[in-house]
C-alpha cells in the first residue's frame, strides 16, 4: 500500500507542476496582449494629441495673421485720413495767414498814424500763427 501512496504523491505532485506550467503560458500571453493594447492606445492617444494641436495652432496662426493684416490696413487708412486732413487744415490756415498779412501790409500802407485796427489785424495774426505752429506740432506728432 505504500507504494500506491508514494505513487499518489509522486503523479500528484508531476499533475501540480505541469498545470501550473500550462496555467502560466496563458496567464503571461495574456498579460503580454494586455500591456501591447494599452501601450498601442497611449501612443495612438498621444498622435491624436499632437495632431489636434497642430490643426490648431495653424488655424489660429491664420487668424492672427488675418486680423493682424485687416488691423494694419485699418490702421494705415486712419493715418493717412488724419494727414490729409491736417495738410489741408494748414494750407487753409497759411492762406488765412497770408491774407491777414496783406491786410496788414494794406492798412499800415494806408494809415498816417498806429491806430487800433492794425493791433487788432496784428494780434489775430499772431494768434492764428500760434495755431499754426500747434497744428504743426500735432502733425509731426503724428508722423
Amino acid at each position: 500500500m505504500s507504494d500506491l501512496i508514494l505513487e499518489q504523491r509522486t503523479a500528484s505532485q508531476y499533475d501540480k507542476k505541469t498545470r501550473k506550467k500550462k496555467g502560466s503560458r496563458p496567464f503571461l500571453l495574456f498579460v503580454c496582449i494586455w500591456v501591447i493594447i494599452i501601450c498601442s492606445g497611449i501612443l495612438g492617444a498621444k498622435w491624436y494629441t499632437d495632431r489636434i494641436q497642430q490643426t490648431l495652432s495653424t488655424n489660429l496662426e491664420q487668424q492672427t495673421a488675418g486680423q493682424i493684416a485687416s488691423m494694419q490696413q485699418a490702421y494705415e487708412a486712419r493715418i493717412l485720413k488724419l494727414e490729409t486732413d491736417y495738410t489741408t487744415d494748414l494750407a487753409e490756415l497759411k492762406a488765412k495767414v497770408d491774407a491777414l498779412n496783406e491786410l496788414l501790409t494794406f492798412t499800415k500802407d494806408n494809415a498816417a498814424s498806429k491806430t487800433d485796427n492794425s493791433n487788432k489785424l496784428y494780434t489775430q495774426l499772431n494768434e492764428v500763427k500760434k495755431q499754426l505752429n500747434e497744428l504743426q506740432k500735432s502733425l509731426d506728432v503724428l508722423k
